[in-house]
């Protein structure tokens, strides 16, 4: 039986399960939370409370996905469960963060350019990076940018009037609907190649200011209020993020993996959400 062992099990993870469990996978998941190892139960998933003993789930494991993130050690898996990298799998993928690349004041970056950090979450992503690569396994890095999806969409805020366009000229990010983070994961299962690294976003990068208005103009509401970026009120993670300005090529993805993006751009991506939102899914 095909089984991944998922480490970490959240929010891109239990998208990619809702494709493989019906394919007839296994899927071992971890949490530290009670709450969520029953959740996971109830989508199929075989909850591991964490700290807990991998060692039969690894022995089991055909595949392997680690979504956690990372501390000043880098992966926490790696530091606490050495004995991961005896793993057997075949196809291990590590879910990393555009922000390795730093910033590049609105300029283009694809898998070839270089790693240049400017966040200490940055850096400490590349370090965890290359102790997953470090471990010999058949390591696929993938770099996601800004999530986006059920229950993650700009609406809630839009609607209940907390929403703000805080504006920074020049800046732009990209980002991705969990649903196509999910389906480059199995591509990747599909057609494996070690050491390669993906970036995984749509073909818009955008100033963020432009999906809260697009989301207000779909619920038929005012645009949100716009705040200066050196009078926003924000926190030291949100800060760090407008720190970095970039637009993220997506090609490799497309040209290696096959992968058609069910959601090519925000404006899409945001309709569909609405729909389900309408639907009741």
């Amino acid at each position: 039986m095909t089984t991944l062992l998922s480490l970490g099990h959240g929010y891109s993870a239990r998208a990619l399960a809702r494709r493989l469990l019906p394919q007839g996978w296994r899927i071992i998941g971890t949490t530290r939370n009670p709450a969520k190892a029953e959740a996971f139960r109830t989508e199929g998933v075989e909850p591991l409370l964490w700290p807990g003993d991998l060692g039969p789930a690894l022995a089991e494991a055909t595949h392997v996905l680690c979504s956690a993130a990372p501390d000043a050690g880098g992966d926490p898996f790696l530091q606490a469960a050495p004995e991961i990298a005896r793993s057997r799998a075949g196809w291990v993928g590590y879910l990393s963060t555009t922000g390795v690349y730093g910033d590049h004041q609105g300029g283009w970056v694809d898998e070839t350019t270089p790693l240049t950090p400017q966040s200490d979450r940055g850096r400490q992503r590349v370090l965890a990076e290359g102790q997953w690569h470090a471990t010999g396994l058949p390591v696929h890095v993938f770099r996601l940018a800004g999530i986006y999806g059920p229950g993650r969409g700009p609406f809630e805020k839009v609607r209940d009037g907390t929403a703000r366009r805080i504006v920074k000229p020049g800046q732009v990010f990209s980002r991705i609907h969990v649903a196509d983070i999910a389906q480059v994961l199995e591509a990747s299962i599909r057609h494996p190649n070690p050491g390669a690294a993906y970036n995984v976003c749509d073909d818009n990068p955008c100033p963020p200011e432009e999906v809260l208005s697009h989301a207000a103009r779909l619920l038929g509401l005012p645009d949100p209020p716009e705040v200066p970026f050196d009078r926003a009120s924000m926190t030291a993670m949100q800060r760090a993020f407008y720190g970095e300005s970039k637009r993220v090529r997506n090609d490799r993805i497309k040209d290696e993996l096959g992968v058609t993006l069910l959601y090519p751009d925000y404006p899409q991506g945001l309709a569909a959400l609405l729909k389900d939102e309408t639907r009741g899914i």
